[in-house]
């Protein structure tokens, strides 16, 4: 009998994931395909991960200190793996009953309701992505505008242009068609993260070693309004780092059965995390102490002169130019899904007039969109910060542990409910607070905001 009634779920849920196939818009056809290994898995997590952002870790540390900054890099590491990870066993759960979820939206349609995937979690995975994207390109512009002045220093382009340039670059790089082709730009990516950390740490320590460096001060600010403000601040930015926001898309990428593959890709990520977000993040501060800017490859520049070789300095920033473009082609992955999925037809083949051309023409027109922001906003940094705090803190760190609970239902006598739901609190709590921060923090700056400044 149970053999009988065994064979017909397998049935049922075959049925079920076969028409949950045919059902397939071209979104998630077309840029979604499920060809990927864990390997390729992990190319992906990196690329999404450890990006140039976490060149500002060491500015994080200058508000936290020793304690409070190693403390917060652990938690930071250990929560979103386990989040993460989390994530990945509904989604692999929901694959095993046949109804496989290719996009973080389709999740909360399917476990929170169908007004939270489409008015909450898809709106702010659609900003957070974009952001992310935005702020790529004039990150990519003031590393080409770095470069362009060690090797000119009287140079007269504006910043603006050079995020022009950067978004030339995009514009060739957004149409490549789906998630799984990046796999060989990631694994390059991949090792274009390692290269510039790797810079990173070798300069600090050797400015640090050497007369040329600030001295060393790893004192926190005495005004109390200053250093409560820069703590959240600087959690904030520990949070971003660690952000990611398209888990399902990149687990979407991996080819059935799932099962396991998400955990082997995660470890790849968090073992090239752990090795330079902590090695950026020590050296960095151990070097300049509370002067450490908020990139830290400007502390290599001080009052117009090099404290370490020109060549180090040109090769440091075309390391992570190279991989902020991988970095934005990636997040670039969930408004390509939209695009494709409003303009393409999934009748057509993918190649076809009917779907090359519409696809062309909706991504150029994207990469333009947000090439314009970037070049006309170039204090978006600040708005990223905002972003940030709504959409990655609730992204990365609290809907995972709510689709965990709501899908396995542990009992409340179980350790795992009440840590999950103390992680829900504490990140919410975190993530208002750290958006007031933020708000502060542009109000601040509003006086020296100018549309296409050249900063």
């Amino acid at each position: 009998m149970g053999t009988v009634f065994d064979h017909d779920v397998n049935n049922i849920a075959s049925l079920s994931s076969h028409d949950h196939e045919k059902e397939l818009d071209a979104g998630a056809l077309f840029v979604l395909k499920s060809k990927g290994s864990w390997v390729h898995c992990g190319y992906h997590l990196t690329t999404s991960i450890v990006a140039p952002p976490l060149l500002s870790l060491p500015f994080a540390f200058a508000s936290l200190g020793w304690y409070g900054g190693i403390l917060c890099l652990v938690i930071g590491a250990l929560v979103t793996f386990y989040s993460y990870n989390l994530l990945s066993m509904v989604l692999e759960h929901h694959a095993h009953l046949g109804l496989r979820h290719l996009r973080f939206r389709d999740m909360a349609n399917d476990i929170l309701g169908p007004r939270w995937g489409k008015y909450y979690v898809g709106p702010i995975q659609f900003m957070v992505c974009y952001g992310a994207v935005i702020g790529s390109t004039l990150l990519g512009g003031q590393c080409l505008k770095a470069i362009y002045l060690l090797l000119n220093p009287n140079g007269a382009m504006k910043l603006y242009e050079f995020v022009v340039i950067f978004g030339g670059l995009m514009l060739i790089l957004a149409q490549m068609p789906s998630f799984h082709s990046l796999r060989h730009i990631n694994l390059v990516s991949l090792l274009l993260c390692l290269a510039y950390s790797a810079c990173a740490t070798a300069g600090s320590i050797y400015i640090g070693n050497s007369s040329k460096g600030p001295e060393k001060d790893y004192s926190i600010s005495n005004n109390k309004e200053t250093r409560i403000f820069g703590v959240f601040n600087a959690i904030a930015i520990i949070a971003t780092t660690f952000g990611n926001g398209i888990i399902p898309e990149i687990q979407a990428t991996i080819a059935p059965p799932v099962k396991g593959k998400m955990f082997k890709g995660l470890c790849v990520c968090y073992a090239i995390l752990s090795t330079t977000f902590f090695s950026v993040a020590v050296s960095g501060y151990w070097a300049f102490g509370n002067q450490a800017e908020g990139l830290i490859l400007s502390n290599f520049t001080q009052n117009g002169h090099n404290l370490v070789p020109k060549s180090f300095i040109f090769i440091t920033n075309l390391f992570t130019i190279l991989q902020l473009s991988a970095v934005a082609v990636v997040y670039l992955q969930p408004t390509n899904e939209v695009l494709e999925r409003t303009f393409a037809d999934a009748k057509s083949t993918e190649f076809s007039t009917r779907n090359v051309i519409p696809r062309l023409i909706s991504r150029s027109i994207s990469v333009i969109i947000s090439t314009t922001i970037a070049a006309m906003l170039p204090f978006f940094g600040d708005i990223n910060a905002v972003i940030g705090a709504f959409g990655f803190l609730p992204l990365d760190f609290v809907l995972p542990m709510i689709f965990f609970n709501l899908t396995f239902k542990p009992s409340k006598k179980r350790p795992i409910f009440w840590l999950n739901m103390g992680i829900v609190v504490f990140f919410s709590v975190l993530g208002v607070i750290a958006a007031v921060a933020a708000v502060r923090q542009i109000s601040l700056d509003a006086k020296t905001y100018r549309l296409f400044a050249n900063v």
